[in-house]
């Protein structure tokens, strides 16, 4: 029996966004059916429309319905599974992931502006701003402070949704060749470790399209 659910996502060397459910539903082993959708191209908004209200990936199709944003997602995935973990089980630990996960969802503007996610290429040293190494010193004291009180190799212990929100960023790390203390170079090279998230840059590589904004931003 096929999955009834359909994630729709975009270009893997470049959607951070896309990267965030379809980490949680693959580590988490949730059956889905996956539809890549090639962005910034000429047709890539009408074709996302087809299945995305707000023109947007990453877009959950359940049946019936229809679940748009990464956040509204993996919020989704979670009340509907509720055996794969997805949220820690204890209060405290619950609530510490929700806010790490809402302030990387609304937040670090300046690291996404200047470290946009490309798996494909490297750029050990580039992008750094001022406003960047304050974004990195904020997600290096999340990390390190949550690292602290976890008794498994994620952030809050267990694999959960603050490390799906956070996965793209490991990535840009990679990257951009950014220095990290030891506690967090250990998260970074375990999140990359993963199998699913092999999958996923194995499949980044193999993509065709190139997009000049960000593959010769630093070049």
């Amino acid at each position: 029996m096929s999955p009834d659910l359909e994630l729709v996502i975009g270009n893997k060397n470049y959607s951070s966004w896309s990267l965030r459910p379809w980490l949680a539903m693959k580590h988490t082993g949730i059956p889905f059916v996956e539809r890549r959708i090639a962005l910034y191209q000429a047709d890539s908004r009408r074709r996302v429309l087809e299945h995305s209200p707000s023109g947007k990936v990453p877009v959950l199709r359940d049946g019936t319905t229809t679940v748009w944003d990464s956040l509204a997602i993996l919020e989704y995935l979670a009340e509907k599974f509720p055996d794969r973990g997805l949220w820690p089980q204890s209060a405290v630990a619950r609530a510490g992931a929700r806010s790490m996960s809402a302030e990387m969802h609304s937040g670090f503007a300046a690291l996404r502006a200047r470290m946009p996610m490309n798996l494909r290429n490297s750029y050990p040293g580039r992008g750094l701003t001022p406003e960047v190494e304050a974004d990195i010193a904020r997600i290096v004291s999340l990390w390190t402070d949550s690292r602290a009180m976890a008794s498994g190799p994620f952030l809050l212990g267990d694999f959960c949704i603050a490390d799906a929100m956070f996965a793209p960023v490991a990535t840009r790390f990679v990257t951009y060749g950014v220095k990290l203390p030891p506690v967090c170079q250990r998260y970074v090279d375990m999140l990359i470790a993963l199998p699913a998230m092999h999958l996923w840059y194995a499949d980044a590589r193999a993509e065709r399209e190139a997009v000049d904004e960000y593959d010769r931003m630093y070049a």
